[in-house]
């Protein structure tokens, strides 16, 4: 947001491009649970731009971005989050954009500032983002200018070096206070970031995908339910996912014609999709597990339906699964 404004405060005209991952889907989870209906749900790519007055370009690279999650050049960071092969990525999706070049835009810009973060924004990555992403020096981080070479765009008079900054390190306070100087006082979460890949919990949801299916690939289906439920996997051959809400429940059931599902009868309670290939004894055993989150968990018995895809569903009573019996291990 920043860059852009700098930018755009010296008469160039700027647009702006938001590639669709699949990982980064911001307010995805705000938008199922009943429990955060109060929360804002918006695309803040979409919003900076109208805050802005830029047009925005959303450009879909799912497929092609399975090979910069798997294989990464570079590697991962804490967890599973290859942001040094991702800004490249992006960056030579933008500089290789056959539209750039048709439509007369020159140089491309980042809001990157130098140590700002420990993998993808290091004074020894700069370089080789703009080397390895084809963009070479035409591209121009507005925020840390000062403190990199001089760009193509700097040395052609396009833009003035004197009116870029030279901002350093993980302290957000300088781009704080540009925020206020330049009369913007809404922005999002300076320090944040909408990646999944970054998160724990999600890669090791998708560590154990992997792990389970004996080899490292993901649909879109499968990166969008590893945001949702609680999972559990009693063995290796099957893994459950088990709502803990209302909204849960809704999305959850938007699964029915891919998953066997099992729901409580009678006692309220979550819906349960069943990931992989259980048997019929699985089945009765993860039902049980699911009553043991229904509220008849104290109950000597629950009833509770078993659909598989495609099929009628049978019903089945069991004991819901004692707290002492589901162990720590199962939880994904």
């Amino acid at each position: 947001m920043l860059a852009t404004r700098v930018i755009l405060d010296q008469g160039i005209h700027v647009e702006g491009i938001n590639f669709f991952t699949g990982f980064c889907v911001e307010g995805h989870t705000h938008a199922i649970r009943s429990k955060d209906k109060k929360k804002e749900k918006r695309n803040n790519a979409l919003w900076v731009a109208e805050e802005l007055g830029i047009k925005l370009h959303i450009i879909d690279v799912i497929e092609e971005y399975k090979d910069v999650v798997l294989n990464p050049k570079h590697g991962y960071g804490q967890h599973l989050n290859p942001c040094l092969d991702c800004k490249i990525f992006m960056v030579n999706k933008a500089a290789a954009w056959a539209w750039m070049e048709e439509n007369d835009f020159d140089f491309i810009i980042t809001g990157e500032v130098i140590g700002q973060r420990p993998m993808s924004q290091r004074k020894a990555t700069m370089p080789i983002i703009a080397r390895e992403s084809g963009a070479d020096d035409r591209l121009l981080r507005p925020l840390c200018a000062k403190n990199l070479p001089l760009t193509l765009p700097e040395r052609k008079g396009w833009v003035d070096r004197d009116r870029l900054f030279g901002f350093h390190g993980r302290n957000r306070t300088p781009q704080i206070e540009l925020a206020k100087s330049l009369g913007i006082e809404e922005y999002s979460q300076p320090a944040g970031g909408c990646c999944f890949l970054t998160d724990k919990s999600y890669a090791s949801k998708l560590g154990d995908l992997w792990q389970s299916r004996g080899e490292r690939t993901y649909e879109i289906d499968d990166i969008m339910l590893l945001k949702v439920g609680r999972h559990l996997r009693p063995a290796p051959h099957y893994k459950l996912i088990i709502s803990r809400e209302e909204g849960e429940n809704h999305y959850l059931t938007g699964y029915q014609h891919q998953h066997t599902t099992i729901r409580t009868v009678s006692h309220p309670g979550p819906v349960t999709i069943v990931d992989g290939t259980p048997g019929d004894d699985d089945l009765l055993f993860a039902a049980r597990i699911a009553a043991r989150y229904s509220q008849g968990r104290d109950a000597d018995k629950v009833t509770l339906s078993i659909t598989p895809p495609g099929k009628d569903g049978r019903e089945v009573t069991v004991p819901p699964l004692a707290a002492t019996e589901v162990l720590e291990n199962w939880y994904v």
